[in-house]
């Protein structure tokens, strides 16, 4: 059975009409800097948004210290659900998902489902989480593998990429069902009613690519989706297009290929304006300038990468994310579970399904 969840309540205040409140539970111990940045990052979002509730898994003892730092206390919103066990970033996932069935991960996905909570974010080991996930949430019928799907900042404004590493293999079914996923997603967080699906590829003439990429294409121009064909590396921050379809190895090489890039050109320019007081002067001018580049490059605003496929929601957030990083990974799942990514990727799918054995 899906777990598409009956965990919303409802409160009204005063004259305020009635609010679903959205549960979400955080694994406060994964990533680099753990708790240290999960707790600043739950209680700016609860400031932020009046829609949510969250649940800090965790060493409770450790947790409730951290919130008194912050002069924080639990509430209705705020509760810390026990856990006696880590998974480190260097933890095998085999070894994680056998041994480690008390981990503040583990709990955080099992929170997703028994109904308790509608999404689960976690810092922690990406293999680890992605097994983790995989076992106890399953795949949504007729997916065979999940996909990690992120936002890349774009001329157009940004472009959703998947896969980004889940599946280094991909077959040409695999990259279908990548599509299918990545445009539902689109359609329910951006709010686009036919999303620009393109195949990522080493050129957009037809004769070109492997062959999982020309059959994955064959499937595609039979599909109901708009698929616009394929497009180039460079296309992915220049063309208007609202999703890229690649395998994970491709993608994820995309990725950190682009991050790099983006460090390399925000450090060039940071030690080109200080270098002498000339260049000092031309930053003072050029300042309002440099802070829209900045913000719109900065990679903390894009931090939160879906895992798409499975009968819950996970996000994964970068395992050195800052708190504000962090929090933008909370934004993120609280968008999913409001409009129900799941759901909605597998009405996609029995529709697709339906019409394929009409054809047939």
């Amino acid at each position: 059975m899906l777990f598409f969840y009956g965990v919303c309540a409802s409160f009204s205040s005063g004259n305020e009409s009635m609010t679903s409140i959205y549960t979400i539970a955080l694994d406060a111990m994964g990533g680099d800097f753990g708790l240290s940045v999960v707790v600043p990052a739950a209680v700016e979002s609860l400031q932020q948004y009046n829609d949510i509730a969250l649940i800090l898994v965790g060493d409770k003892e450790k947790i409730k210290e951290k919130l008194l730092e912050l002069g924080q206390k639990t509430n209705d919103r705020l509760k810390i659900h026990h856990a006696t066990q880590v998974v480190e970033m260097d933890d095998a996932p085999a070894l994680a998902l056998r041994t480690k069935k008390d981990s503040s991960m583990r709990v955080a996905i099992n929170l997703v489902k028994d109904g308790t909570a509608n999404a689960a974010v976690s810092a922690g080991n990406t293999g680890a989480l992605m097994a983790t996930a995989r076992f106890v949430l399953k795949m949504l019928p007729g997916i065979d593998r999940p996909a990690i799907c992120s936002t890349i900042p774009s001329e157009f404004g940004s472009t959703h990429v998947l896969d980004l590493g889940a599946n280094v293999d991909s077959s040409a079914e695999h990259l279908y069902q990548f599509a299918v996923m990545g445009s539902e997603l689109v359609k329910s967080i951006d709010n686009i009613e036919s999303p620009k699906v393109g195949l990522l590829n080493i050129g957009q003439e037809a004769i070109k690519g492997n062959e999982q990429v020309k059959a994955a294409s064959a499937l595609l121009e039979s599909a109901d989706l708009n698929y616009i064909g394929f497009v180039e590396g460079d296309d992915v921050f220049l063309k208007d297009v609202d999703v890229v379809v690649c395998d994970g190895f491709v993608g994820n090489v995309a990725l950190k290929t682009t991050e790099g890039l983006a460090k390399m050109i925000s450090n060039e320019l940071k030690a080109q304006f200080t270098s002498n007081i000339f260049a000092k002067m031309a930053a003072l001018i050029a300042l309002p300038v440099i802070k829209s580049f900045r913000r719109k490059f900065d990679p903390r605003r894009y931090n939160g990468a879906s895992f798409l496929g499975l009968q819950g929601i996970v996000i994964k957030s970068h395992g050195g994310a800052d708190s504000l990083s962090y929090a933008n990974a909370i934004g993120i799942a609280r968008s999913e579970a409001i409009t129900n990514v799941p759901q909605k990727i597998n009405k996609q799918l029995e529709l697709l399904f339906d019409d394929k054995s009409k054809k047939s």
